[in-house]
């Protein structure tokens, strides 16, 4: 299986200069491109969009300059341009899973820039990469690559931070699982709520939120096109990239652990997009990354051998039962974090009681995909076989 590696880099003024040239080159044959697409009344194939888009365009003067970067990112632009549109075209049709895409948009030049080599544009030189026409860049190891790179992809973030993305081959990882199974509850404040009796707390970004805030109102008084207003803005980026990075190292290493100790990772489907909605917590909700840490999830139990994510039906009512006797109370309000059954008197934590049903769903539904061979809804039951025995309960 194919997966990417990413590290960090640090090119020479000279190198900043060339990456510069090369970004520029690779946003306006891909504007180029999309403008004759959006014109044009039949999708032109990638060969036809390389030939009027690159090859003739370096006969005039208008796009001469676009001789002096490697060929190989120019041509990968207008490769990727097609990709997109296919993509799109199959999220119309229905073909491709996911919410519905957008057609491709023009890029612009305060967004993350990114220039793809293959093989033949690239080289790996002990502990530098050498790109066409840009050098021997030093790289920060910070661990070795599994297998011989197929493509790599230079990577300039809105903050000013150059990264290579290697595209290597990996083999499964052999680990034993400690445990059958786990439930994993997401929240706000608790981010996870796992089924052990575990509660992982979210990191927290209100010091840098309130930091992004203040200069935000400074940017929106400084004038436009100034180099005190480019300055803002690279300091806000800087901000953002900080809190992605938190983030994303956070989700990283719960997602690991998760994976590698449990045979099967028990998860909620969150209507997130419908969540979001709500303007009091759409911030939050955001920032949390709860689809981030699925996407993780199901992505790292393929590179563990028998490993399974299971995301349960989103309908199932794991806060309306109890995990003991499976007695059905109904739904409660948010404010209560605390309940005592009815049927047995035992006393539940909310978050705590909601994993412990996820993953007896998750793992329902995994034993019956090996019955089977094929995912189908949890049969979880929603009341218990015998009526409550308690004085005013039918």
């Amino acid at each position: 299986m194919k997966a990417r590696y990413q590290y960090r880099i640090y090119p020479t003024d000279q190198q900043r200069q060339d990456l510069a040239r090369l970004f520029g080159c690779c946003r306006v044959v891909w504007n180029d491109a999309l403008a004759l697409c959006r014109q044009s009344e039949k999708l032109p194939s990638p060969t036809e969009l390389q030939k009027i888009c690159i090859t003739q365009a370096k006969k005039t003067v208008e796009r001469e300059w676009l001789s002096e970067v490697s060929n190989i990112p120019l041509q990968q632009s207008i490769q990727d341009l097609g990709v997109a549109f296919s993509n799109f075209f199959k999220s119309l049709k229905g073909e491709r899973k996911g919410p519905k895409m957008k057609p491709p948009r023009f890029k612009k030049r305060l967004n993350q820039q990114s220039a793809r080599f293959r093989k033949g544009g690239f080289s790996l030189k002990g502990a530098k990469v050498y790109l066409a026409k840009i050098g021997d860049i030093k790289t920060k190891w910070s661990r070795p690559l599994p297998s011989e790179p197929s493509s790599v992809t230079v990577i300039k973030d809105p903050s000013g931070r150059y990264f290579l993305s290697f595209v290597v081959e990996i083999e499964p990882i052999q680990v034993d699982a400690e445990n059958q199974g786990i439930g994993v509850d997401l929240g706000l404040k608790i981010f996870a709520a796992l089924s052990t009796g575990e509660k992982v707390q979210s990191p927290g970004y209100a010091r840098l939120n309130r930091k992004i805030r203040r200069e935000q109102r400074k940017l929106a008084r400084r004038v436009k096109g100034s180099n005190r207003r480019e300055r803002v803005r690279l300091r806000i980026a800087k901000l953002k990239a900080k809190i992605s990075d938190i983030r994303k190292d956070f989700l990283h290493k719960l997602s690991t652990r998760l994976v590698r100790e449990n045979s099967v990772v028990a998860l909620e489907d969150l209507n997130v997009s419908g969540m979001v909605k709500n303007r009091c917590l759409a911030r939050a909700i955001s920032e949390a990354g709860w689809g981030t840490f699925r996407s993780m999830c199901e992505a790292k139990s393929t590179m563990v051998e028998e490993r399974q994510t299971i995301v349960i039906n989103r309908w199932e009512p794991t806060s309306q039962i109890c995990s003991e006797c499976r007695y059905r109370w109904g739904k409660l309000d948010l404010s209560v974090r605390e309940v005592v059954c009815l049927n047995c008197g035992s006393v539940h934590c909310r978050d705590g009681n909601a994993s412990k049903n996820i993953e007896t769903a998750g793992l329902e539904l995994a034993h019956a995909a090996k019955r089977t061979g094929r995912a189908c809804k949890t049969g979880l039951p929603a009341m218990p076989d015998e009526p409550s025995t308690c004085p005013g309960v039918a």
